[in-house]
């Protein structure tokens, strides 16, 4: 197996835009839902919504999914069709301009936190197969089901939008219990997913990476790559118990430090400091994993190390256990994956 690309953050604790919640809003009112029975406990003035320009906290707009999902605790896969491409504002133009799907879906990783992404999603080509995988284990249990099925219908939405002739899917796995009513799951994925699995994901034939997109445009591609490094370069600078956190990770020599002496360099106790991160939508071991792996992606491409002078380098013990925690983050040895960026 091998990974397409490192998503940039593993996590959704990142500020965003609103045209999100604002879309959240829409599909309520559709329904009969008031925009402040969505909004409640959000502290999202209404106002605000109408700013194109306007960010939020992830918690904030995770409030307002949280009240939608308590009232339509099944309709995740008919929020998730209402994303566009359009939606993700200067990164969607850079997926519609992308040459091929393979850059589109590397641009999404590249950006994720440029997205309204809640579970943290994984592409990995497993020999004809490219899986789509999302990970939705630091959500809270009630809008976790609602958050996969949005999620991953907002992406297979979109992925629709960029190539000529249907998406060839393989299969679709959800891990919660089948619903009642699947029909629309058909009509979105093609296929009839198969609930109750040991993963959320997608798997489509690995070939449709290669197409050639029907809008592509390297002059667009090339406006849209700037704008989307400017505004991430400026949000990534926003504060954050977990932006704190990777900054103290980042500047590490060989990461000996524990998570007590990161609570202790922040001011507050490891309990407060773990509970902060869990309200975040990650953990330390997820952050600590985040900044390893960015770590030992530039120093395997270099080439000037072996593996185990990297190990050594990122913290670990030994070589094997580098070797498995790499394999774990990428699907591929450190080896392999740096054969293959050479």
């Amino acid at each position: 197996m091998r990974s397409l690309a490192e998503p940039v953050v593993r996590h959704w604790d990142f500020p965003r835009g609103v045209a999100s919640v604002a879309l959240l809003l829409r599909f309520g009112a559709e329904h009969g839902l008031p925009a402040g029975s969505l909004l409640d406990g959000s502290e999202i003035d209404a106002a605000l919504l109408t700013d194109p320009v306007a960010e939020i906290e992830a918690r904030q707009e995770l409030a307002v999914v949280r009240n939608l999902a308590g009232l339509l605790p099944h309709a995740g896969i008919a929020v998730g069709r209402r994303y566009h491409a359009t939606t993700f504002g200067v990164l969607g133009y850079a997926f519609l301009s992308a040459a091929t799907l393979q850059d589109a879906i590397t641009t999404a990783l590249r950006y994720l936190d440029l997205s309204f992404a809640f579970t943290a999603p994984t592409a990995v080509i497993d020999g004809d197969r490219l899986v789509l995988a999302l990970d939705g284990g630091a959500l809270p249990d009630e809008v976790a089901s609602f958050l996969v099925e949005r999620d991953l219908a907002a992406i297979h939405t979109v992925v629709g939008e960029l190539l000529t002739g249907a998406v060839p899917v393989l299969g679709v796995d959800f891990a919660h219990a089948e619903p009642g009513d699947v029909r629309e799951h058909e009509e979105v994925f093609g296929v009839r997913p198969c609930f109750g699995a040991g993963a959320d994901q997608s798997v489509v034939d690995v070939s449709v990476l290669a197409e050639a997109l029907r809008l592509a445009s390297p002059e667009t591609t090339a406006l849209c790559e700037e704008q989307c490094r400017t505004l991430a370069a400026r949000r990534r600078e926003s504060p954050g118990v977990a932006q704190e956190v990777r900054r103290l990770l980042e500047s590490s020599v060989r990461f000996e430090e524990s998570m007590p002496s990161v609570a202790r360099a922040l001011g507050v106790s490891p309990r407060t400091l773990r509970r902060r991160l869990t309200t975040s939508g990650t953990s330390y071991q997820a952050l600590l994993d985040e900044v390893r792996a960015k770590r030992a992606v530039r120093l395997l491409t270099d080439g000037e190390l072996s593996v185990e002078a990297v190990a050594e380098r990122l913290g670990f013990a030994e070589a094997a256990s580098f070797i498995h925690a790499f394999r774990r983050w990428f699907g591929v040895t450190p080896s392999r994956y740096g054969r293959l960026r050479r």
